[in-house]
């Protein structure tokens, strides 16, 4: 039977007092509805349609480039049957139908594959259900002699009823046969005057189809989130699952509570994580990658070797093996170092390329710059790169000596082996194996009294 995924997104979330709509919500870095879509796809449906309401426009714009999505409006808020109704005209009349929902974002791949496994034709239905020690606000799943018989929500429960430990997750797979036939007859004579979804149950034993019920290895795979506490409740749960599966692949964490990953790692052997380490975007880390405390990575590749020391920002960056950088380091977007680099504290690189055995290991800016292997850049050197309109680029031979609070002023090129003196302003290329002194010269004046303040 071919698949369709339908996801719930249309929910305003109150609760979350924010002016995002609530499946745009971040968990990980990306939106909730980024992590059910990527669900989604996983399970290589035929299409994959999604109900949107509140701040609809937000959410279709965030997901443009996904052409492959379809899209239903539920303008009014009537309840999860309604939600289903307004996708009808979309969905074949043979197949069948995986309903998710925007708000349930750790619901994994293989839970999901053995919930559809249940549903194999047309003369059964799949519902996932979990067990919760307080069910209280959930709908509760009625059987008798073992057998689903019908599903009834916590404000329409008796008594007898609320005991039941056995709760509805919203997940359920269904033939589209029936969702064509049972939708258009919905009640909602109920005590929130909604169109529940829930009601085809009692529909389909009526018509003696099987509920075939499936459970999750963990409660977290089918939470909701309805305000921020729930959402950092479930943001903990997926970075330690990440930390996790960092730590079976090999990685050292030092403290994987104090660990976040938004976005994508792979890494080597013997690679080792520090507290409160935060990576975003796609990186890969080579065999024997230390990383210190407190760093932010995004989007890039380190060689075997690296060492990244405490407080250090990277985006955008490869890194050669063996190379160090920081403390208190800044590497920008489009910045290449060769193997054995070093950046000290307070340098910020963008644009640059570095080769092999090149060091800036002090309080230096270098922009659009391309030096060479073993050049050695003194502490306060900026590479004056911009003139308020273009940027220019400055070219720093092999083997050159850049003194101390030099001011690069590009574009210049300072040749091979050469030498610039501390304090100098070089406007003005440097030939190879020269020394290059651009600064005012010295004078002492005689009898020269430093300001003083007034007594009072």
């Amino acid at each position: 039977m071919e698949l369709s995924v339908l996801i719930l997104a249309a929910g305003k979330g109150t609760r979350m007092k924010s002016v995002l709509p609530k499946v745009m919500q971040p968990l990980a870095g990306k939106p909730l509805l980024s992590h059910v879509l990527s669900t989604a796809k996983a399970l290589a449906a035929k299409q994959t349609i999604v109900v949107y309401g509140h701040g609809g426009e937000v959410v279709q714009a965030h997901f443009s480039d996904d052409t492959e999505l379809a899209w239903a409006l539920q303008a009014e808020q009537k309840g999860t049957g309604h939600a289903v109704q307004v996708a009808l005209a979309q969905l074949a009349q043979t197949g069948k139908t995986l309903i998710l929902y925007g708000d349930v974002p750790l619901t994994t791949t293989v839970t999901l594959q053995q919930l559809l496994a249940l549903v194999d034709d047309e003369q059964s239905l799949g519902l996932l259900t979990v067990n919760l020690p307080n069910p209280t606000g959930y709908g509760r799943i009625v059987r008798d002699n073992g057998l689903v018989q019908r599903i009834v929500e916590q404000k329409d429960a008796n008594e007898q009823e609320k005991q039941i430990t056995e709760v509805n997750t919203g997940i359920l797979c269904v033939p589209n046969r029936y969702l064509h036939q049972w939708l258009p007859t919905l009640k909602n004579n109920n005590a929130q005057g909604e169109y529940y979804l829930t009601d085809i149950i009692a529909l389909a034993v009526e018509q003696g189809i099987e509920i075939k019920t499936h459970q999750p290895q963990a409660t977290w795979e089918v939470e909701g989130i309805n305000d921020k506490v729930q959402l950092a409740n479930l943001e903990r749960v997926y970075q330690r699952l990440q930390a996790e599966s960092l730590m079976r692949a090999g990685a050292t964490m030092i403290d994987p509570t104090r660990f976040d990953l938004r976005g994508t790692l792979t890494i080597g052997m013997d690679v080792s994580i520090d507290v409160n380490v935060v990576i975003e975007g796609e990186n890969h880390f080579a065999d024997g990658v230390i990383i210190g405390a407190n760093c932010s990575l995004k989007n890039c590749r380190l060689g075997q070797g690296v060492q990244i020391k405490p407080n250090s920002v990277l985006e955008g960056a490869e890194i050669g093996a063996h190379s160090m950088i920081g403390p208190f380091a800044r590497i920008r977007p489009q910045t290449i170092l060769g193997e054995q680099v070093h950046i000290g504290n307070f340098v910020e690189t963008k644009n640059t390329l570095m080769a092999s055995g090149a060091k800036a290991n002090h309080l230096s800016y270098l922009g659009d710059s391309e030096i060479g292997a073993r050049a050695n850049i003194g502490a306060g050197t900026i590479t004056c790169n911009y003139d308020g309109v273009n940027k220019s680029k400055t070219t720093i031979g092999a083997d050159a000596f850049i003194g101390s609070n030099a001011s690069l002023v590009a574009p210049v090129t300072i040749g091979d082996g050469a030498t610039t003196g501390a304090g100098s302003t070089i406007t003005k290329d440097v030939p190879a194996n020269t020394l290059a002194v651009a600064r005012g010269l010295q004078r002492h004046i005689e009898g020269w009294q430093r300001p003083r303040k007034s007594s009072k």
